[in-house]
């Protein structure tokens, strides 16, 4: 049979890749447009950065992004953000952010992926979420004291973040989601920063007020409609009331 399985096994992850540094240059684009092109007054375009940097994206895709972002030489950003809400299957509620430049091709091709969902429906639910200021970042020394930093930092709490939650997070990491006012967030990061935190997303984001109960086979069957969403090239981000 010779090994084109191993060809094939290569072209995928390579696709994947591709794929993940497309939306990681086009975060850098948006945070830049939102938050301005310096990177140690943006907590967003910092963070979004950082990821780029580890992913290997080269230093021009990187300064082009944000150039184009932030509106300087000839490049414009011409994306619209559009966010589209629904659930997923057993009653999920799910909010999708999107990027794209054009919405006419967009938006069917989203509906068509929820009615392929098993179960899964569009629908209004914005109201089962809150808006907030979210910052995820780590400690290397495990032993750092989470509400401590919670505190200091001014953010108004703080949740326990793992690898298996974040991949950007070590293993053996202090890992948290320090959650804030939606004007903090610059403030939360550039404390966690400073006092030795490394910052992996920096973002306004929507944290659900409840989660379903569900067992085991039924998360399975969420995780598989989400990742279903996530690998649509224009969607961005991906909110669930799923543990």
């Amino acid at each position: 049979m010779g090994r084109q399985w191993l060809h094939a096994k290569r072209a995928v992850a390579g696709l994947a890749k591709s794929r993940q540094n497309g939306k990681l240059v086009k975060e850098i684009m948006v945070a830049a447009k939102h938050g301005g092109p310096d990177p140690n007054a943006n907590a967003r375009l910092y963070a979004a950065v950082e990821k780029a940097k580890k992913e290997s994206v080269n230093r021009e895709a990187i300064e082009r992004a944000i150039k184009k972002g932030a509106g300087i030489g000839d490049e414009k950003l011409v994306m619209d953000s559009v966010s589209f809400e629904g659930y997923a299957p057993h009653k999920v509620p799910v909010i999708v952010d999107v990027l794209t430049d054009n919405q006419n091709r967009t938006a069917p091709e989203i509906r068509v992926l929820f009615k392929k969902g098993q179960l899964g429906t569009s629908g209004s639910n914005k109201f089962l979420f809150d808006q907030v200021g979210l910052v995820e970042a780590y400690h290397n020394d495990a032993n750092r004291d989470l509400e401590e930093a919670a505190i200091e930092a001014g953010a108004n709490e703080v949740e326990k973040l793992s690898h298996q939650q974040n991949d950007d997070i070590p293993e053996g990491a202090n890992g948290g989601k320090f959650i804030t006012e939606r004007t903090a967030v610059h403030a939360v990061s550039q404390w966690l920063k400073d006092n030795g935190w490394t910052v992996v997303t920096a973002e306004i984001g929507y944290l659900p007020k409840n989660y379903p109960e569900l067992t085991p086979e039924q998360s399975a069957e969420v995780g598989e409609f989400l990742q279903a969403l996530d690998d649509h090239d224009d969607v961005h981000r991906v909110w669930a009331a799923l543990r």
